[in-house]
């Protein structure tokens, strides 16, 4: 693609040492070439900087920052964000992988129908990387009232066009944080186009609070109350469509492949 606009990539870390070298290399293997990396390890324990410094060492376009003490993934992503140099920035965790054509087919999908922001649909995979039958389909078309009540944005898809609405940073939440982003972001962009295609593969971790429904309730709630600024008893009026929304209507989305 000539002339092809500066992806950057933002990969916060925590004690990854297992995963993220397969994390790394999924971007190190993308068709598009024009990106850089911005790893941000939050006081990891681990071997995590030193493999991280290994790749480095042996490729430019990937760059390491540090913090002394955790603060967690949003402070980590607002790190690389600020020091992001791309027209397009898109997110992917350290134990998550991209696919091969994922940048090339994201970037021209934007740039063809003139998007602020786009997402995909991505693939299910176990703790230890292997390929589950289950998709989670991207709608075709997300608007911020549809966000608003649960968020069906893959953080691992998610891709915004900072030269048209300038750097959205994430809220400082530990968890939930990537839905506060895609907020902010889709309230700026107007609307958001999803891909069909599934782009990414997400790892299912068993100790992972992102599978403990019952603690993700309060970060849900801290969206609606401390993100948007909602009122208690606004953001409890919220949080009982999210709960219909996240049961009732969302899990349409996961789809079974035909094996």
């Amino acid at each position: 693609m000539k002339n092809a606009p500066l992806v950057s990539v933002i990969m916060p870390t925590y004690n990854s040492a297992e995963f993220i070298s397969g994390a790394i290399q999924s971007v190190q293997n993308q068709k598009y070439l024009n990106w850089e990396l911005l790893v941000i390890d939050d006081a990891s324990n681990d071997l995590t900087v030193s493999l991280v410094e290994d790749f480095v060492s042996l490729d430019s376009r990937i760059k390491l920052y540090k913090t002394t003490k955790n603060l967690g993934a949003g402070a980590s992503r607002n790190t690389g964000i600020k020091a992001a140099k791309g027209s397009f920035i898109a997110f992917l965790d350290a134990d998550d992988l991209w696919l091969p054509e994922k940048l090339v087919i994201q970037v021209n999908f934007m740039l063809k129908k003139n998007l602020a922001m786009s997402f995909s649909s991505y693939r299910l995979m176990t703790e230890t990387g292997q390929l589950l039958p289950e998709i989670v389909e991207s709608l075709p078309e997300l608007s911020y009232k549809k966000l608003l009540r649960s968020n069906y944005v893959g953080n691992l898809t998610g891709m915004y066009n900072a030269d048209k609405i300038g750097k959205v940073y994430s809220p400082l939440l530990r968890k939930r944080q990537d839905w506060g982003l895609w907020l902010s972001v889709l309230e700026k962009a107007g609307s958001a186009l999803g891909i069909q295609q599934h782009l990414a593969n997400y790892r299912l971790r068993k100790n992972s609070i992102s599978n403990n429904k019952t603690a993700l309730l309060k970060y849900n709630f801290q969206i609606y109350n401390r993100v948007l600024g909602y009122s208690f008893l606004k953001s409890c009026k919220y949080m009982s469509r999210f709960l219909w929304e996240h049961f009732m209507v969302k899990n349409r989305q996961i789809k079974t492949l035909n094996q």
